[in-house]
């Protein structure tokens, strides 16, 4: 017999890699788990499994104040004041011991294989079926991440990074999903009907993870099932989030989350690329770059992109790089859009200026020395140096001052407030690509930063700290 040819446009399925363990998830409601041993290891793991719904016997001669504490708590612990026997195995879902040495791991790994028991034996990975992973609590959700002992701190660290894409509001839309089941399966929909309902259920809940679902959720849902009405006709929302100034891991943990529920991004030049790959894989990626002095999407257009977009019933994000509520035309975007009728929210960043201070290792407010922080732009629509600045507060040598935009107007700017009384001694420090891997820092003074930015020529984005909070930099 011959095998049959294949065409030469098919293609083999995938297989997957070797997996060092299988990801299993034990039903154990109303089941009995035997746990041998006193320690708080067993204690933890006493919790766990009772917050699963089993009924835990735990055998311990010496059961550790953890331990005792625990079962006072929780009914479904129960501690047996002796040692374990093989006959206390038949029948248990799982047994976990905590084997003093390897003749008693031995015997307890031996007399649960005798009873058809998985086993684990803590710390004795050669002893065990199965092992305990890294746990993301939102149930009904439950992540659990294991490196099959190979970096246990990998594995914590990883958890971590989950959790910040998780909140706790989660578990209210999971529980959700599994109460509104019955009311989908009754209505004997086909296939496609039923995916696009727990498709828009699922957009739904990830861009409102920070309140609890209604019943008027679940009728719009519902209602939604009739599919009379185009796609288009539900209007859809804006965010504009703060990218921060490039370090992805600056971003807030709610930044992240709304990235993670985008349909299209829309997102600044300064934007760092690690920064715009969070978004989540299906998402649409638009560069909306507005660079001083090259060809740029003006604002009317980003502004009637997010319109339009909106208009889609599309979930869309403004990525702006820093803060969007600092030098970033925002009231522009949010007035159109509420005017329209669009949902729209502002997710706060992390702003050029504090990044830049942290880099420099000063404050941007030093006691007797900076009483007042100010933030300036020093480009004005036509790219000059604005005219109505307040120049008797920017030559108050008590005060901070924070120049952005400021590379092409600073020899202009800081002529003009040596000319108002600002002494050209004045620290001054340049800060290029604040948090970015090839960030540079020039440590100057008001009057000398002007010759360096003209050598150096900058490629910016660039902030400028002047004041004698910086004295210690320069």
């Amino acid at each position: 017999m011959t095998d049959t040819p294949r065409r030469p446009d098919e293609r083999k399925s995938p297989r997957l890699r070797e997996l060092a363990t299988l990801p299993v998830f034990f039903k154990l409601a109303g089941r009995r788990v035997v746990l041998a041993g006193g320690s708080e290891g067993i204690a933890w793991k006493a919790e766990l499994i009772s917050a699963a719904g089993a009924q835990v016997d735990v055998f311990a001669p010496h059961p550790s104040g953890v331990l005792v504490a625990l079962a006072a708590d929780v009914a479904n612990v129960t501690i047996h004041p002796r040692t374990w026997e093989a006959s206390d195995l038949p029948g248990a879902a799982l047994a976990i011991g905590d084997a003093g040495d390897e003749p008693e791991a031995l015997a307890f790994r031996g007399a649960a294989k005798a009873a058809g028991v998985p086993v684990n034996v803590v710390d004795a990975p050669a002893f065990c079926d199965f092992q305990f992973g890294s746990i993301v609590e939102r149930s009904p959700v439950v992540v659990a991440i294991s490196t099959d002992g190979a970096a246990p701190v990998f594995g914590q660290e990883l958890r971590t990074r989950i959790e910040t894409l998780m909140p706790d509001g989660m578990r209210h839309w999971a529980r959700a999903a599994k109460l509104w089941r019955p009311a989908v399966q009754a209505l004997k929909l086909g296939f496609r009907e039923r995916r696009a309902f727990w498709e828009t259920f699922t957009k739904l809940a990830f861009a409102n993870l920070e309140r609890q679902p209604t019943d008027a959720d679940r009728a719009d849902l519902l209602a939604g099932l009739s599919f009379d009405r185009a796609p288009d006709k539900k209007l859809g929302s804006v965010a504009l989030v703060g990218a921060g100034p490039g370090d992805p891991e600056l971003l807030t943990l709610k930044a992240v989350r709304v990235l993670q529920s985008a349909d299209v991004v829309l997102f600044d030049d300064l934007v760092s690329p690690q920064t715009v790959n969070l978004a989540r894989r299906e998402a649409t990626r638009i560069t909306v770059g507005k660079r001083g002095y090259k060809p740029s999407c003006t604002q009317e257009e980003i502004t009637s992109m997010l319109l339009s977009l909106a208009r889609e019933g599309k979930r869309v994000v403004r990525l702006k790089g820093g803060d969007p509520m600092i030098f970033g035309r925002a009231n522009e975007e949010l007035s159109e859009l509420r005017a329209a009728g669009i949902a729209v929210e502002v997710v706060p960043g992390v702003t050029s200026a504090s990044a830049a201070a942290a880099s420099v290792g000063q404050s941007l407010t030093e006691r007797d020395v900076a009483r007042r922080l100010q933030f300036i732009t020093a480009h004005a629509r036509d790219g000059k140096l604005p005219t109505d600045l307040d120049w008797r507060a920017l030559a108050d040598p008590r005060a901070t001052t924070v120049v952005y935009m400021g590379l092409g107007t600073f020899p202009l700017l800081a002529a003009r407030l040596m000319a108002e009384g600002l002494p050209g001694s004045t620290p001054a420090v340049m800060v290029e690509r604040a948090t970015w891997a090839d960030e540079k820092q020039t440590r100057s003074t008001l009057a000398d930063l002007s010759a360096s930015i003209a050598s150096e020529r900058p490629r910016g984005p660039a902030v400028i700290l002047i004041g004698e909070a910086f004295a210690r930099s320069t």
